[in-house]
């Protein structure tokens, strides 16, 4: 181990030097039941895990199923183990890592979409660019006032942090990201 790194209590330092570090969408079915999502949190934090993103929704009432997205990074014996780790959580349903299957179908990754909810400070000069430039997006005015503009913008991060930083000497007040939803190609589900 390099001397300038010290050991924490985090997974991380396990790995092989020669191991590459990648992010992985998983998505985990769960229980819809009070602190399930809790025990996956405390999962990630308790092992040293970081969670780049995460979303969560109940997907299927009638069965009292919720869907948690999750994007992390590590190498793939980090992941492995975070997948057996989670799988053994007692209301966990089911673990995909959506990543490996998008590869295994002949895809580079899953389709991932975000939500972004953006407020721009609209007056003067900027209003009309500003106007111009969520145009050129696709971001959706959901309100406004003579003094600023709030923003709807759905895609991939990168398109969402591609408008911000073209957004941001316009003005740039506040940003309300919902986390990355994602799901694979084809006809199977999860």
């Amino acid at each position: 181990m390099n001397a300038h790194l010290q050991p924490t209590g985090s997974a991380y330092f396990i790995q092989k030097e020669t191991e590459t570090v990648e992010n992985h969408t998983l998505s985990v079915l769960v229980a819809n039941e009070p602190g399930v999502l809790a025990r996956v949190i405390g999962l990630f934090s308790g092992r040293g895990y970081n969670i780049e993103s995460l979303t969560v929704s109940e997907t299927e009432h009638e069965a009292h199923l919720s869907r948690i997205t999750i994007v992390t990074r590590g190498t793939p014996g980090v992941l492995e183990q975070i997948k057996a780790q989670l799988e053994r959580i007692i209301p966990v349903h089911r673990v995909v890592d959506l990543t490996v299957r998008a590869r295994q179908n002949g895809q580079d990754r899953p389709i991932e979409r975000e939500v972004a909810l953006i407020k721009v400070a609209g007056s003067g000069e900027d209003r009309a660019e500003t106007l111009r430039l969520a145009d050129a997006f696709h971001a959706k005015v959901v309100d406004a006032t003579l003094e600023h503009f709030i923003f709807e913008i759905t895609g991939k991060s990168s398109k969402i942090d591609q408008f911000l930083s073209i957004i941001k000497p316009l003005g740039l007040i506040e940003v309300c990201r919902t986390g990355i939803a994602a799901m694979n190609r084809g006809p199977q589900g999860m």
